[in-house]
């Protein structure tokens, strides 16, 4: 055995919390905003449509279909089904909203980014928090971007399923 493998081997436990870690923080984001979003479809069809990007029925089909989307993320990456996939997944979104935001930032919109509930149109004397929104997206990104490269973790159906695979020979 290499140095690089013992050092690797010696290393896997912290990796493989860390994912664990990684992987149950962006699931609770994406219930979080699932929920708040599910339980007022108007506002967020509201929130979508304030971003001017989309057309009518694309931002009522987005700001309807959004919150599905993002609970069967959360609840992949809950139980650890399919990590990297929803990893990926997950970073194309994010990266999604992010162009979203930024965009409205640039185009000089004042409205609430919507990624919690809510959204549309800010209250007069309120200021949009984009830049606040930008960076915890960003470091959000660079959360799935790292899961998707070590998406092995611990109480994840992914490795039960890999542990079932080896007890077999395959």
């Amino acid at each position: 055995m290499t140095t690089v493998e013992t050092v690797a081997i010696a290393h896997r436990p912290a990796w493989t919390w860390l994912s664990t870690l990684g992987r149950l923080v962006l699931a609770v984001v994406w219930i979080a905003a699932g929920v708040s979003k599910i339980t007022d479809l108007d506002a967020s069809v509201r929130a979508v449509r304030a971003y001017r990007i989309l057309p009518e029925i694309a931002a009522q089909a987005v700001g309807a279909g959004l919150p599905a989307v993002e609970l069967l993320l959360g609840a992949l990456l809950l139980v650890g089904a399919g990590v990297r996939a929803g990893a990926v997944v997950s970073a194309a979104l994010l990266a999604v909203y992010m162009v979203g935001i930024a965009s409205a930032w640039v185009r000089g919109l004042q409205i609430d980014c919507g990624c919690f509930g809510g959204g549309g149109a800010l209250a007069a004397g309120t200021r949009p928090t984009y830049g606040w929104e930008l960076t915890r997206d960003g470091a959000l990104l660079v959360l799935t971007l790292l899961l998707a490269r070590w998406p092995v973790g611990h109480f994840a159906v992914d490795g039960m399923l890999a542990g079932r695979r080896e007890e077999n020979g395959r």
